[in-house]
């Protein structure tokens, strides 16, 4: 099953999704052009294999709901987002906020 939430970061309007499969539920919130999500996201393989996307995502490890995604302090970042002051320690939810901003 999957879910798909809007989720208020500051004012805009973010958007959660949620995949329940067996064993696992996998979670991640997108907004602007960028992204945070659970311990199943790969940021060594963004920055090393799709380094030239320019990726902009951090990664949260051991959170099963939205709330805790964007409480949670990210445990790794890819190096786009470093690049626009996004950094390992900070929530879930003030990288979202760095992420829109970097948009508009």
């Amino acid at each position: 099953m999957m879910r798909l939430v809007p989720i208020d970061i500051e004012g805009q309007t973010a958007l959660g999704a949620e995949v329940l499969l067996p064993g696992t539920t996998l979670l991640a919130i997108t907004i602007g052009g960028g992204y945070i999500m659970c311990g199943a996201l790969d940021v060594a393989l963004l920055n090393e294999r799709l380094g030239e996307r320019r990726i902009i995502a951090g990664r949260a490890v051991g959170v099963r709901t939205f709330d805790q995604l964007l409480d949670a302090p990210l445990e790794s970042v890819t190096d786009t987002a470093r690049s626009l002051g996004i950094v390992p320690g900070m929530s879930g939810r003030d990288a979202l906020a760095a992420m829109a901003d970097a948009s508009s």
